[in-house]
């Protein structure tokens, strides 16, 4: 079983941390760089695009699976 890994990043100027499994943080990854942006920058985009109810990891995992399905 894969352990999460926790990482810092800064949102609207705020320190917040993320605990996602290594998978999907290498999805995000990838996908940063094919967008030619910073992790931060990419998680920030994608947490101004969530709604409300859903968590900050939750849309993380959304948009990765979102983007392996798109290939």
């Amino acid at each position: 079983m894969n352990t999460l890994v926790k990482r810092s990043v800064s949102l609207s100027g705020h320190r917040t941390s993320i605990a996602l499994e290594p998978e999907f943080w290498a999805v995000l990854e990838t996908m940063a760089q094919v967008r030619n942006l910073s992790l931060a920058r990419l998680v920030g985009e994608i947490d101004d695009g969530r709604t409300p109810d859903r968590a900050l990891a939750s849309a993380l995992r959304v948009a990765a699976l979102r983007h392996v399905s798109a290939d």
